[in-house]
């Protein structure tokens, strides 16, 4: 028995790879029967029928399931936000990596076009993202600034390429690899020619153990998260929230909350606080219309 990564699906067929080599396999037909799905990112067994050709017939258990993109096994997105033209989203971006936490991958911010802009412009944008402990990463793709250290976050993970449109993520996928640059090219050019539709993805290996998911529509992810437990995805609030007055302290409207008074003395950036508190009112809505 085989094992290998799926890496493409389409017309009921599946590319597995196994090291540099790739299988075309079907899956077993008992697996409509039992509601098993094969998702790009598994890791599945399979059996040699013909040359370079197998049947899949385990799916093995799964660490992440994206629903949009549908993609198995992601562990990292990379969101890839332009520092100008178009001008840095700090609002989307909040959003993103609360939506991208949520379904439990590892988020790594990459500004782009970092040689557009001052460095005291870039170093304000990034400064709350820095600060909350996430991985940030200004880059210029066009110097290479920025894309070897870069390139290490991405080694031994399946990781997926996310942003908004223009934020120059094909620059970027070119410099970290030419020919990743290429297929991604590709594939943007048959979405735009309207042959494949949004849930389109593949995964593309770069190195030895090393995926990048090119899946169009990651970035409309929805918040889907109790309004409660949003502030578990803010990570710069818990050191604040020690000096709440109240256990399990929503910092919205307490007394004596740590986190609110971090604002007001400027040791938390408001801009933050002001997208938790915008979500968190929009999920009590949503909610509120659920029930």
């Amino acid at each position: 028995m085989l094992e290998g990564l799926v890496v493409k699906g389409t017309g009921g067929f599946f590319d597995v790879a196994q090291g540099t080599q790739l299988w075309r396999c079907r899956a077993r037909g008992v697996f409509r029967k039992r509601g098993v799905t094969v998702l790009v990112g598994d890791h599945v067994r399979f059996h040699e029928t013909g040359p370079g050709a197998g049947l899949i017939t385990e799916v093995l258990p799964r660490q992440t399931e994206l629903v949009r993109p549908p993609i198995a096994n992601a562990d990292q997105a990379l969101l890839v936000f332009s520092i100008k033209s178009p001008d840095f989203h700090p609002g989307l971006l909040d959003r993103t990596l609360i939506a991208v936490s949520a379904a439990g991958l590892r988020p790594i911010l990459v500004v782009s076009k970092v040689d557009l802009a001052d460095h005291e412009t870039v170093r304000q944008a990034v400064a709350p993202y820095e600060g909350a402990g996430y991985p940030v990463y200004p880059v210029a793709p066009l110097y290479r600034q920025g894309i070897d250290a870069l390139v290490k976050e991405l080694t031994g993970h399946i990781t997926v390429f996310a942003g908004p449109s223009g934020v120059g993520k094909s620059s970027l996928a070119n410099a970290i690899d030419p020919e990743l640059g290429l297929k991604m090219g590709q594939i943007s050019d048959k979405l735009k020619r309207g042959r494949h539709t949004t849930r389109h993805v593949e995964l593309f290996r770069i190195a030895e153990g090393t995926f990048i998911a090119d899946a169009p529509g990651f970035s409309q992810l929805q918040i889907d998260v109790p309004a409660t437990e949003l502030r578990y995805f803010f990570p710069e609030f818990p050191a604040f929230a020690e000096d709440c007055a109240y256990r399990g302290c929503l910092h919205i409207d307490e007394e004596q909350c740590g986190v609110k008074r971090a604002v007001q003395t400027g040791a938390l950036v408001a801009s933050r606080y002001e997208d938790y508190r915008q979500i968190y009112f929009e999920l009590r809505q949503k909610e509120a219309r659920r029930y």
